[in-house]
């Protein structure tokens, strides 16, 4: 929708809203918000709410605290969940500087750079369709998540046996309430563990629309009792959660992936795209994999790739094709879980696609066998190399990839590294239950 401040105001009186979220994302993907009175909406909507940036991790120093909230209008929208009295409204903001400039750690704007960059070279769309997997975990006396799902069912099942089924469609009706076109919604391979695909949309909206997802999922899930997680591998021995991602660049409307004369009926933008991406994959891994449990979802043995290669069959590829033609022809890069930030997810994916159109770069040949089948020589036989094997690998190989960086931004590529290796240093001097089962007695 295509609002004006003026419907806003006028949409806060009519419909009784009383609160407005103004949401905005951390670098590390979490979903921020200053809550106003519905008084407040015309200073909203007119970009005059500030904000302290020194309290939120990674934004500004305690001497240059002050930022302001540019809400994106046609982001407003009424939580479905909320009650009908006390209604609850939410815009989308990018954050700015207070001389009115955008503020260069803002996640949101680095996407809107990496996109600006594909305009520049006549591309007119990113599309992109996510399929996001979560756990839905039963909950203690106290309200704390277990590890318990009360839940045998397994891949598409249907209830009885999928206890979180009701919730799902809870999900789904109040998404498609807020605008959302559901493809798909259905129970994953692991027990307890959910899937919801909605249509692909262009990049900002789609990364936008992914927070909202996971608010949404966690909120309802919470109301009824369960704990929702999007942590990539919950439980030792069962799958992990993914987020694979489905990407088509548009020039004129055309889908500028496909080629009705091509190999594969793939254009060679299709073919640099995939070799731009494969050529950056390691780098961007601490981005679309930012947490030390992602690296425990991606190991052989539980359908997440870890080894990279394409194919347009095969599902133990990094990426893969999937079969749909035309205007329906796509990119989907499997390895990012849902815990990653989406704004920083789709530049990274963006920028090294780009990289590789620009350079013509051409994708090693496709692997059509089941790469988990293959032993270390075969896969270094085939040239087939591995995604970073933990968190402080992949932030190595984002520090030695210039494009990343570059597209990061100094501010968020210095914040992000720094963080990140707190979090590697933490876990790594931490002693698990791990450690003393296997040590205290035998040592």
């Amino acid at each position: 929708m295509a609002y004006t401040k003026e419907d806003i105001i006028r949409m806060v009186k009519e419909e009784e809203i009383e609160f407005i979220r103004m949401q905005f994302t951390d670098i590390f993907g979490q979903l921020k918000n200053v809550a106003l009175t519905a008084s407040q909406v015309e200073k909203a909507v007119n970009n005059k709410i500030m904000f302290d940036g020194s309290s939120i991790e990674g934004f500004v120093r305690i001497d240059e605290s002050d930022q302001c909230l540019y809400p994106d209008l046609d982001s407003f929208m009424v939580f479905p969940w909320r009650p009908a009295h006390g209604k609850v409204a939410r815009l989308i903001c990018d954050v700015y500087n207070p001389d009115q400039t955008p503020f260069v750690g803002d996640p949101r704007g680095v996407l809107k750079r990496a996109l600006k960059k594909a305009e520049s070279m006549g591309y007119d769309a990113f599309n992109v369709g996510p399929e996001c997997e979560f756990f839905l975990f039963q909950t203690d006396e106290e309200g704390k998540p277990t590890t318990k799902t009360n839940d045998e069912a397994g891949y598409f099942d249907l209830g009885p046996l999928d206890h979180g089924e009701s919730t799902r469609r809870e999900i789904c009706l109040a998404l498609e309430q807020m605008g959302y076109e559901i493809e798909a919604s259905h129970h994953e391979v692991a027990e307890g563990q959910h899937e919801i695909d909605f249509k692909y949309t262009d990049a900002l909206k789609a990364a936008d629309n992914i927070m909202t997802f996971k608010l949404a999922v966690k909120t309802l899930a919470q109301k009824n009792g369960l704990h929702a997680t999007f942590m990539p591998k919950p439980i030792f021995g069962i799958n992990g959660s993914g987020m694979h991602t489905n990407m088509s660049l548009f020039r004129n409307g055309k889908n500028a992936f496909y080629d009705p004369d091509g190999p594969k009926g793939l254009s060679k933008e299709a073919y640099s795209f995939i070799a731009g991406i494969l050529h950056h994959v390691k780098g961007m891994a601490a981005i679309t994999n930012p947490l030390v449990n992602s690296y425990k979802r991606l190991v052989p043995g539980y359908e997440a790739p870890c080894y990279l290669a394409w194919s347009a069959s095969n599902r133990s590829a990094l990426i893969r094709i999937p079969a749909a033609r035309g205007q329906s022809t796509r990119v989907e890069l499997r390895s990012p879980d849902p815990c990653c930030n989406p704004y920083l997810e789709l530049a990274v994916c963006l920028a090294a696609g780009l990289d590789g159109i620009e350079k013509g770069m051409t994708p090693p040949a496709e692997i059509t066998e089941n790469i988990f089948k293959m032993d270390a020589d075969a896969r270094a036989k085939a040239g087939i190399d591995s995604l970073p094997g933990s968190l402080e690998e992949a932030i190595h190989a984002m520090e030695a990839d210039p494009l990343i960086l570059e597209t990061l931004g100094d501010h968020v590529a210095q914040n992000y590294i720094e963080g990140k290796m707190k979090e590697w240093d933490e876990y790594r001097t931490r002693v698990s239950s791990w450690e003393r089962e296997k040590y205290i007695i035998n040592y």
